[in-house]
């Protein structure tokens, strides 16, 4: 999700509680689609990609016993919209624990809009190696696709304008969970 200042506050959609189960379900989606689960890479995209695929790879832990690797990536160089970013954009690139190639990696987002974030992640992994494949996870898919890309594992669709913000808290960065709707 591109960080812009929310407007006013529309609707809470989403509390602790309620990321926390969306997160639940979305682990156990991925243990029933990509069992065993010894090829899978989760990669968070930064910023609140990350505390995000890290929580799916606890929940994972958690139930099956297995430790999925947790890696993040840093889009900002893969960008189409780089210029318009800024002049001297700060890039943090790929810290990836193992060699993606021949691996299942899940990019894990904290909201899904245009797709162009999604894509930049997708070439950011394929400049580290040749993935056997490459899913999307995201918390939140608000529509209004600008490029032909779906997520793998939802946590929630939330139908919204071009005009509204959705805005996602995680503790590890903002102090507390939850999902907002802005104008």
């Amino acid at each position: 999700m591109t960080e812009t200042k929310p407007g006013q506050l529309k609707a809470q959609l989403m509390d602790s509680a309620a990321m926390q189960r969306a997160v639940n379900r979305m682990a156990h989606e991925i243990i029933e689609r990509l069992e065993p689960l010894e090829n899978v890479l989760l990669v968070g995209i930064r910023r609140r990609g990350v505390p995000l695929a890290q929580r799916l790879a606890d929940t994972i832990s958690r139930y099956e016993g297995v430790t999925v690797p947790v890696g993040e990536v840093d889009i900002t160089l893969y960008r189409d919209d780089l210029t318009r970013i800024a002049d001297q954009p700060r890039v943090g690139g790929a810290s990836l624990p193992e060699d993606v190639t021949g691996r299942t990696v899940v990019l894990v987002d904290d909201v899904v809009y245009t797709g162009r974030t999604a894509r930049a992640a997708m070439e950011a992994i394929l400049a580290q190696g040749r993935a056997q494949r490459i899913l999307l996870a995201v918390l939140i898919d608000r529509g209004h696709r600008e490029l032909p890309i779906r997520a793998d594992f939802v946590g929630k669709n939330i139908p919204t304008s071009h005009t509204e913000r959705v805005g996602v808290r995680v503790t590890e960065i903002d102090g507390d969970d939850g999902v907002a709707l802005y104008e």
